[in-house]
């Protein structure tokens, strides 16, 4: 042990938000153990209140990590990071495992049970001069059979802020928790204090050691040298997708990548559907649309991920367990999504989009006109014209923004038992070979369907371009145990008791004709394909005259 190893007591009295005693003995183990490996100067138990909230922006303004955005309304937020820290890092993101046979070949999966050592030794004294957060979190609405809790320590007020609105945060949490079981999470960008060189952007990170490791049978993470997204945010993929769905299959539920609508036809009646699409191939576009076809109204429940169990009836039961949008900016405009665009008006912090020099936020597709005299400025802090060459926000650029301000949020968006789910969409973006949509016809061809998914590569990876990937459930990047025994676990929800299964369809809105062009004009148009799966639902027969629009153009 290092000679500068704190006792409990000095840890104790390093603690200026909160109070260490008043918190359950497995939460004071979990803080105290990690603040001896990672010496933080402070540790700031966070309880959630917009009071801190507030301080913790004036700090990340004074130091010049965000810059306020006086354009929107109660001062919106603009972070641009170090280039080096943009995206999911698949290539250095690990699941840890004892066994070979509990992965599955590939970078994410591959067995790594060194890995753990490795990243502490990297987190010791990595905290050092800083402030430990302790981030208290609910993942689901709390209280919620469905929910599950987490404990997050890290040195970014980026994360607590960008946290806050991601999950329920805060001593609601802490109260929740009680003696109860908690998902542990720790993370660090891996620059200690003093600073050996300069900040690009005054983004701390440290890519040459990044490493994100899952150890699902300890239910804990690790991330180290990202600052960003889902790297450090660790209730979004890390906790909600890759531990979340190994806690599924040992409790018999599933967590998935998936958005959760609901959509009412013009009698009144109304049905839930989850869809599952890889990054950029229009989930948060399908969970805010604005239909085309009178008398048709969609709500949105979630755009990202679903926790979905059976109930007693057999009715599959879903939540959303953020409580916010993570959404990619570029593409985002009032033509494609008129309701995120209303929803990023306020309260939201935006990473690696461009600036306008009169305080607001500008990226490639907006679909927006700037007014004479205002200039840009990239997301490299550069001055930006279209001639550059190079787009003015990152293509992965993205808006962290509350849930609850989306126009068209459901009214059952937060209810603890979850909302019924009807149908399951699968899809992804294919440019040539498959259809519009079609049906499954049976459970296991479902799973089947959900199983051979592929899409074109996007900006959230590391694989960019036009390359077409095998994406199977759009959880590719996400799972967190064996892929053969995540099919056997999908399989098996036939076997339930009483389980009322939902009906699955495949669709894919990026089919192009010869000349490249798309053959479906897709966003609010695709509200005739969810129509056609509605009346499938009700039983309703396949009839010629409901045909006519499915065909190409």
């Amino acid at each position: 042990m290092p000679s500068q190893q704190k006792t409990e007591l000095e840890i104790t009295g390093i603690v200026t938000h909160g109070d260490l005693n008043s918190l359950s003995s497995d939460v004071v183990n979990f803080i105290v153990s990690n603040a001896r490996i990672c010496l933080p100067d402070n540790i700031h138990i966070c309880d959630g209140s917009e009071e801190e909230n507030k301080k913790l922006i004036h700090q990340m303004e004074e130091t010049g990590m965000i810059k306020r955005l006086p354009k929107y309304e109660n001062c919106s937020w603009l972070a641009r990071t170090d280039p080096r820290d943009v995206a999911r890092i698949e290539s250095k993101t690990v699941i840890v495992t004892q066994e070979q046979r509990d992965t599955v070949p590939g970078n994410l999966n591959a067995q790594a049970t060194s890995s753990v050592v490795n990243v502490y030794m990297f987190l010791g004294f990595f905290l050092a001069g800083r402030t430990m957060y302790v981030i208290p979190f609910s993942m689901g609405p709390i209280g919620s059979p469905l929910s599950k809790l987490g404990i997050q320590l890290t040195d970014s007020p980026y994360v607590v802020a960008s946290m806050k609105i991601m999950t329920r945060m805060g001593t609601v949490v802490l109260d929740a928790l009680a003696e109860g079981e908690f998902v542990r999470c720790l993370h660090s960008v891996g620059c200690p204090l003093p600073l050996k060189k300069p900040l690009v952007n005054n983004w701390a990170c440290n890519p040459e050691l990044t490493l994100i490791a899952h150890i699902p049978e300890r239910r804990e993470i690790i991330s180290f040298g990202s600052g960003y997204g889902g790297n450090s945010l660790l209730g979004k993929k890390c906790f909600a997708l890759r531990i979340a769905c190994r806690i599924a299959k040992e409790e018999g539920w599933l967590a998935e990548h998936m958005l959760i609508l609901g959509i009412t036809n013009p009698e009144g009646q109304k049905k839930y559907f989850a869809a599952a699409f890889p990054s950029a191939c229009g989930k948060t576009n399908l969970a805010m649309m604005r239909p085309a076809l009178p008398g048709w109204k969609i709500e949105c429940v979630g755009d990202d991920i679903a926790w979905m169990k059976f109930d007693d009836q057999g009715n599959l039961r879903a939540i959303n367990p953020e409580n916010g949008f993570f959404g990619v900016a570029p593409g985002t405009s009032v033509k494609t999504n008129p309701n995120a665009m209303e929803t990023i008006r306020k309260n939201t912090i935006f990473t690696n989009v461009a600036e306008t020099s009169d305080g607001g936020v500008y990226w490639e597709g907006m679909d927006v006109k700037l007014e004479p005299g205002i200039t840009l400025t990239s997301w490299k802090n550069k001055e930006w014209t279209p001639e550059d060459g190079e787009p003015s926000a990152h293509p992965n650029s993205r808006f962290c923004t509350p849930a609850g301000q989306c126009p068209i949020i459901d009214s059952e968006w937060e209810s603890p038992e979850g909302v019924p789910i009807e149908g399951i969409i699968f899809g992804g973006r294919r440019p040539a070979g498959v259809p519009l949509v079609y049906e499954a016809m049976s459970w296991q061809h479902g799973v089947f369907i959900g199983s051979a998914m592929r899409s074109e590569a996007t900006a959230a990876a590391e694989h960019k371009g036009k390359v077409i990937m095998h994406d199977p459930f759009a959880m590719r990047p996400f799972f967190g145990y064996n892929f053969g025994r995540y099919l056997a676990h999908w399989l098996s929800m036939e076997h339930l008791p009483s389980a009322k299964l939902p009906k699955i369809f495949h669709v894919n809105w990026f089919r192009k004709d010869k000349q490249g062009n798309f053959l479906w004009p897709g966003y609010g148009e695709n509200i005739r394909v969810l129509e056609w799966m509605f009346n499938r639902i009700n039983g309703r027969r396949l009839r010629q005259e409901d045909t006519h629009w499915l065909h190409p153009r």
